[in-house]
């Protein structure tokens, strides 16, 4: 072709002009293509967001279970024995410091305290006439009507008289005591959680009869393994989760560490606070939780989202090839340690400042061109 342009243009031909004409069209048309096709490829190349590999502090989380629980759970029991008349609460009664929860048979306990009061009554009438002759005595002795000797006496049946009452009056008070113990009432604001006895029953001191849980102090019980006891105080943070409502996370504060192992699981009690706002916890319900204990030492970190893990075991990452432009991509063998708040630290195979890529990782390959977006 190129000998026959330079043959016509020797000639003068007209075919030349053509011919020239339509090669550079077809290099214009050549050179779109191209340039189309590179724009395509380079719309077609996935896009990935990416963030940088930083150096943290690395953070264990310890996973637990927990059960709500009240600070104050009573197992109440009367104070004297008696034939139960009648139980006047039912599991899951709320009920107010001081309500009357169970009625003991008082009937002989009652007439007894009667007899008791008309001897005080008795008691008060012989001190008022022993007082009203001895002031007659005295007035007697100043005309020297009666000896000395018998004002005295009249003045010791005033002080037997007046001892003989008081006596009374404190059996009167002991007996009292005793009726009302033949009620059983709420030594704090509650809910009845147990029923352990019925009318008719006979029950003795000491005897549980109803279970009261206060609803107003609930705390969580966590069993933590002792191999954290000197890692963990008041400032560890602690999430929490209700099985309840396994969609939100609330955070929680310790308030207190019970320094006694149990010796057949190997754990210590941790009580903790927490403020669930409007949502509703029951004493019982179970919790899950996240103890965050710092280790003390620094390490590369990234986002849990740029792990991927193979059925073999291969644990790799995408990072963004160092200087490459178009950006390219390359995966690399990592090892991981401990994961905490979305983050997983990196013990091998990438380093500080590397540029990971945390989504859209899922199918790139080696050498792979890709359009970066930042994370936020």
């Amino acid at each position: 072709m190129y000998r026959l342009i330079q043959a016509a243009r020797s000639m003068h031909c007209p075919v030349l002009r053509h011919a020239q004409c339509m090669a550079v069209a077809f290099g214009f048309v050549c050179l779109f293509s191209m340039s189309s096709a590179a724009y395509a490829a380079d719309d077609r190349s996935p896009l990935v967001v990416v963030s940088t590999a930083q150096t943290d502090t690395v953070i264990k989380q310890v996973p637990l279970t927990g059960t709500v629980t009240s600070a104050r759970v009573a197992q109440l029991s009367s104070e004297v024995s008696g034939l139960v008349r009648q139980v006047k609460v039912e599991v899951g009664d709320a009920v107010e410091t001081g309500a009357a929860l169970l009625e003991l048979d008082r009937e002989i306990e009652q007439l007894t305290l009667e007899a008791l009061q008309a001897s005080t009554r008795q008691a008060r009438a012989e001190l008022a006439d022993s007082k009203r002759r001895y002031e007659d005595a005295r007035v007697l002795r100043k005309q020297k009507s009666i000896s000395e000797n018998e004002l005295r006496l009249l003045e010791a049946e005033v002080e037997v008289d007046g001892s003989t009452q008081k006596r009374q009056l404190a059996e009167e008070r002991r007996q009292q005591a005793r009726v009302a113990r033949h009620t059983l009432r709420a030594p704090f604001n509650g809910v009845i959680s147990e029923r352990l006895t019925e009318t008719g029953e006979w029950i003795a001191p000491g005897e549980a009869v109803l279970t009261l849980v206060a609803v107003d102090r609930l705390r969580i019980e966590f069993r933590v393994p002792q191999e954290f006891f000197n890692r963990i105080n008041p400032q560890s943070t602690l999430s929490v989760t209700l099985d309840a409502l396994p969609d939100r996370v609330f955070d929680a504060s310790i308030d207190a560490i019970v320094p006694v192992s149990d010796f057949s699981s190997r754990t210590f009690l941790v009580h903790a606070a927490v403020d669930t706002g409007e949502v509703q916890m029951t004493p019982g319900m179970s919790v899950h939780g996240k103890l965050s204990l710092t280790t003390g030492r620094q390490g590369v970190v990234v986002s849990r989202d740029a792990i991927l893990r193979y059925p073999d075991g291969r644990v790799t990452v995408w990072v963004i090839e160092p200087g490459s432009e178009p950006p390219t991509v390359t995966e690399k063998r990592v090892t991981t340690g401990h994961s905490f708040d979305g983050l997983i630290t990196i013990r091998e195979g990438i380093e500080a400042g590397d540029v990971i890529i945390v989504r859209g990782n899922e199918a790139l390959q080696e050498g792979q061109q890709v359009r970066i977006q930042r994370s936020e």
